[in-house]
C-alpha cells in the first residue's frame, strides 16, 4: 500500500519544555492508526503538529509524500487537506445537519455538493435527520455528523481527537465499531487519540503507545497485549502482574506456580531472576489442580467472573473464571498457570546489575574521548 503518513523522528517543543520527543511512524493509505496513552503523554500534541497547528523543532512530517513540517517549515492546515473531529464535535447549532456536512465543500457546485451530502448522510444512516439541528440530536448522532462532515472534503488524512469521550464506556467502543466501518467502507486513512485502549482496539489496525512524549510500541492491539516491548506498556495495556520467576533456558521459566514455557524465546540467560507478565487469560480455573489460590476480590462481568485471588506466598494474581463457577470471597480455588506468549523482563534490580558495567564502559570511554 501507499504510505499516506510519515513521521520521522519529530520533536515538538514549548518553550524549553519538550512535549514530544524523538517520534516515528508509518500509516499507510486507508489505516486507521491510534495514539494511546495517559493523560499529559503528549499524544493530543503529536496530532496538532500532524494537523499543522503546532511546528515541529526537530524532524520532519509528510503527507503523500509531501513535506508538511520540518523545522522552519509549517504548511499551514488548510493547506493539507486534514480533516478534524474534536472532542466537542463543534457543530454548527444555527445549521442542518445536511448544511453541517456540507460547510466544507464551499468550492464544490450546488449538486456537487447536495450529491455528496446526500452520499455521506446515507453512508452514516442519517438521511432522515437532514433537515434537523445539531440540539434535536443524541450524541451518538451528532457524533456521526461530525464525523460527516470531516470526510465531506476528502481529506488526505482524517484526525480524531477523543471523539467519544463525553460518552459512557459502552457507547465508545460501540461508536468506535461504527466509525471503523465506516471509514473502511470511504477508504480514509485516520489517526485516533485516546486514552481508552478498549476504544483503541475496537477501532485501530495499528496502535502506538504513547509515555512522555515518547511511542514506546508501535503495533497491534494483539502484539502489545501478548507481546509488550517494555514494562510500561505491559502494565498500560490489559490487566495483569508481574511474578517472580527464575529463568530455565531460552522458552522456559519456573515460578511458585510451576515451571511454563512459552511459544518465543526470551533472551534471558539460565538462572536470570525475572519476573512473568501473568494476564487473567493466563491464569485457569482447575478443581483438580493441587495448587489453591484464595478469593479475596471478585468482579461479575456477565459470562465471567474476575477474581483477585492471593497465592501462598502472598503475591497476587487475576483470574477469569466461568460465571457459574461462584465463588465467595475467602474460598480456596485450584488454580493451573497457562501463558503461551510469555513475556518475561530481568528484574529491576538485576537490570540495574546488569547496567553498570556497560555505564562504566560508557563512562572511561566518555573519560578516553575528553583527553584526546
Amino acid at each position: 500500500m501507499p504510505i499516506q503518513l510519515e513521521v520521522r523522528e519529530i520533536w515538538v517543543a514549548y518553550g524549553e519544555t519538550v512535549v514530544v520527543r524523538d517520534v516515528s511512524f508509518v500509516l499507510e493509505r486507508g489505516i486507521i492508526g491510534c495514539l494511546l496513552g495517559p493523560s499529559g503523554c503528549g499524544k493530543t500534541t503529536l496530532l496538532r503538529a500532524i494537523a499543522g497547528f503546532e511546528p515541529v523543532s526537530r524532524g520532519e512530517i509528510l503527507l503523500g509524500g509531501r513535506r508538511v513540517s520540518a523545522p522552519g517549515q509549517n504548511t499551514p492546515a488548510e493547506q493539507r487537506r486534514v480533516g478534524m473531529v474534536f472532542q466537542d464535535f463543534a457543530l454548527f447549532p444555527h445549521l442542518t445537519v445536511a448544511r453541517n456536512v456540507g460547510f466544507g465543500l464551499h468550492r464544490a457546485s450546488r449538486s456537487e455538493r447536495a450529491h455528496r451530502v446526500a452520499e455521506l448522510l446515507d453512508l452514516v444512516g442519517l438521511r432522515q435527520a437532514a433537515d434537523r439541528y445539531p440540539h434535536e440530536l443524541s450524541g451518538g448522532m451528532q457524533q456521526r455528523v461530525a464525523l460527516a462532515r470531516a470526510m465531506a472534503p476528502r481529506p488526505e488524512i482524517l484526525l480524531l481527537d477523543e471523539p467519544f469521550s463525553s460518552m459512557d464506556a459502552e457507547l465508545r467502543e460501540q461508536l468506535a465499531r461504527e466509525v471503523r466501518d465506516l471509514l473502511r467502507r470511504e477508504g480514509v486513512t485516520a489517526i485516533l487519540v485516546t486514552h481508552d485502549q478498549l476504544e483503541a482496539f475496537a477501532m485501530a489496525d495499528q496502535i502506538g503507545v504513547i509515555a512522555e512524549g515518547s511511542v514506546r510500541q508501535w503495533g497491534t492491539g494483539f502484539g502489545l497485549y501478548h507481546e509488550p516491548a517494555d514494562r510500561f506498556v505491559a502494565d498500560f495495556i490489559g490487566q495483569g502482574v508481574l511474578l517472580a520467576a527464575e529463568v530455565v533456558d531460552e522458552t522456559r521459566i519456573k515460578t511458585e506456580l510451576g515451571r511454563v514455557a512459552g511459544s518465543k524465546p526470551h533472551g534471558l540467560l539460565p538462572g536470570t531472576r525475572a519476573e512473568v507478565l501473568i494476564r487473567p487469560d493466563d491464569m485457569l480455573y482447575d478443581d483438580s489442580s493441587p495448587r489453591r489460590a484464595t478469593v479475596i476480590e471478585r468482579a461479575f462481568r456477565g459470562a465471567e467472573y474476575l477474581y483477585q485471588l492471593r497465592l501462598a506466598s502472598g503475591t497476587e494474581v487475576l483470574c477469569l473464571v466461568p460465571s457459574h463457577h461462584q465463588h465467595a470471597i475467602g474460598d480456596q480455588i485450584g488454580i493451573r498457570l497457562e501463558a503461551e506468549h510469555l513475556v518475561v523482563f530481568p528484574c529491576q534490580e538485576s537490570a540495574r546489575v546488569a547496567s553498570a558495567p556497560a555505564q562504566r564502559d560508557r563512562d572511561q570511554h566518555d573519560q578516553n574521548e575528553g583527553a584526546q
